[in-house]
């Protein structure tokens, strides 16, 4: 049988993503040498450089669809069932991931080492941004409209993470030229969204809308930064993705636990106050934690992976999408009107 040439090339590919796979799975802490091998190989190959552009595709359909979709749910169960409890929210939600990352590793799907104290703690002003990032951005949803000052800020999250990024010194910021269009797109995103008037502010949410932006991108940087730190370990000791997302969701439950305790709103209220004998609760519920377990999961591996950069740009791709969408329908619809007039 006569083989090609690009059979020839597609063989020794499968071989050399085989080699990598074998030895790279002996040792955790070689994660990222397998992904950026993996990129290579698929970049190299002419015939599969298609798949890397649908691969993102559709991450970032994933993430919109989920995103909104929760925020669908949550808009029916908070005022449906009064259960605006944010800091609560967030705290069951850090359990469901952890429960979930905890059984993924009881059947041996994910490999998880024990919390490092020093992991832990290099994680943890990473853990403290995200947290309170999370309690605000789930108290916009509970005590404000849809069109408030969190959504405008959704697109500015790329540009506050490229300057995070140039300020702790990453070893591979986003260039130049991505920078400077991503500039634009935000810029003309968020004139757009504030050219249609903001409905229905609180006045808090002038200091929570800026405050939660700055942290996420703070979140997402450090995180990215103690990534490359583990990179400067011996392959032995050094922690996988999922060895450092755990860690954080460890120092998350941790600082939301404290959170919760200290807020007002007790443990021991905010359960009298949930209808558990409701069905729909909990479906509701569950919903809400899931989709939200899943999307936080997709940044954090992002943002660990690829760049913080790019986690920001997956969060806020679908916002921005949506915005630059209806501003084209609304002006071909005005060309249109004028032109038949």
């Amino acid at each position: 049988m006569e083989v090609t040439a690009t059979q020839t090339e597609w063989m020794v590919w499968r071989l050399k993503m085989n080699y990598d796979f074998m030895t790279t799975t002996k040792c955790s802490g070689r994660w990222r040498t397998r992904y950026a091998s993996a990129v290579r190989c698929l970049s190299s190959h002419h015939a599969l450089k298609p798949l890397v552009a649908s691969l993102v595709l559709l991450v970032v359909a994933i993430y919109a669809l989920g995103d909104k979709l929760r925020n669908f749910v949550a808009s029916i169960f908070i005022p449906q069932y009064r259960y605006p409890y944010p800091v609560a929210l967030s705290f069951a939600q850090v359990l469901v991931s952890l429960l979930f990352l905890n059984l993924l590793h009881a059947l041996d799907l994910v490999h998880l080492r024990s919390y490092s104290r020093s992991l832990g703690e290099r994680l943890l002003p990473s853990a403290i941004c995200s947290s309170i990032q999370a309690v605000l951005t789930m108290w916009a949803k509970a005590t404000s409209s849809s069109s408030n000052l969190f959504i405008l800020m959704v697109p500015l999250l790329p540009l506050v993470t490229v300057a995070f990024s140039f300020a702790l010194k990453l070893a591979s910021p986003p260039a130049s030229h991505i920078t400077a269009l991503t500039f634009i797109i935000s810029g003309t995103s968020v004139i757009i969204t504030a050219s249609k008037g903001l409905l229905s502010i609180v006045p808090l949410e002038y200091i929570y809308g800026p405050l939660a932006l700055i942290l996420h991108s703070l979140s997402l940087t450090w995180l990215a930064k103690v990534s490359e730190m583990e990179r400067h370990h011996p392959p032995d000791s050094q922690a996988s993705v999922f060895d450092i997302y755990y860690t954080q969701l460890v120092n998350q439950s941790w600082v939301l636990g404290l959170l919760w305790f200290l807020h007002p709103e007790r443990p021991w209220h905010v359960l009298s106050q949930a209808n558990w004998r409701n069905l729909l609760f909990h479906g509701y519920l569950l919903a809400i934690l899931l989709l939200g377990m899943v999307l936080s999961f997709l940044v954090g591996v992002v943002a660990l992976c690829v760049s913080p950069f790019a986690a920001a740009l997956l969060h806020s791709a679908r916002h921005e999408a949506e915005v630059l969408s209806n501003y084209q329908q609304a002006a071909f619809f005005l060309c249109t009107n004028k032109q038949t007039k």
